[in-house]
């Protein structure tokens, strides 16, 4: 819910990536194809650890990627054995912390690794009654952990860019609908929303910004969500 932008973040060519992602499938698809952020391929991640079910999709979608890998014609290679010998002359890779050991946690794996938080050692920062954040600018997007009092409306905004927010616990609601543990809400400057946080329970979100967003609705309702 973080409205400021990094200095990185401000120029024209920060965006989440090049093709526009408005369905959790479009988001599937740019993770099986390697072309996410950082951010965002740990949100998705993150994701598939909570509802492993729905790898069935990514390994439909990595065996299309593949068979249409095998039907794309061979390119001549020009200087073949000097390539070859390049590639086996360079030093490996260094282990990304993702891929480390690590103990198991409140947060999934991919977003302990990412931020160096779980749950319990995030510095929260109160911005609004009833709504702690944790924020920083990774790879060009702007990353939040959020965490919002039950029952506790946000204040209406859209987007000037992509927000994409998982939940890892409880659940909110706004006028596209019913968001709870391990769902991706994916919102542009199409979505004007205000989510509400279900009454049971806070409900803490993991959102991944690559532009600020916008504050809309009525100056008494803005007012209200303000207080909480």
């Amino acid at each position: 819910m973080t409205t400021k932008q990094s200095p990185e973040a401000k120029t024209t060519e920060t965006v989440m990536v090049h093709e526009h992602i408005d369905t959790v499938d479009a988001l599937m698809a740019h993770y099986v194809a390697g072309s996410l952020p950082e951010p965002a391929r740990v949100l998705v991640e993150s994701h598939l650890e909570m509802k492993p079910d729905h790898r069935l999709l990514v390994r439909d979608l990595e065996s299309l990627a593949g068979e249409a890998l095998e039907e794309t014609p061979e390119a001549a290679m020009g200087d073949r054995e000097v390539r070859l010998a390049a590639v086996f002359a360079s030093a490996l890779p260094a282990e990304r912390p993702a891929d480390l050991p690590t103990k198991q946690g409140f947060f999934p794996k991919a977003i302990r690794n990412l931020v160096g938080y779980d749950v319990d050692t995030v510095p929260w920062k109160t911005k609004l009654p009833g709504f702690k954040e944790y924020s920083t600018d990774i790879d060009g997007c702007e990353v939040s952990l959020m965490w919002i009092k039950a029952g506790r409306a946000l204040p209406a905004h859209t987007h000037k860019g992509m927000e994409l927010t998982l939940i890892l616990d409880g659940a909110f609601n706004d006028s596209r609908g019913h968001f709870g543990p391990g769902d991706i809400s994916v919102a542009d400057e199409s979505v004007d929303h205000r989510p509400v946080a279900e009454k049971d329970r806070p409900c803490i979100a993991f959102s991944v910004f690559d532009a600020p967003i916008k504050l809309t609705g009525s100056f008494p309702q803005f007012i209200r969500d303000l207080i909480g």
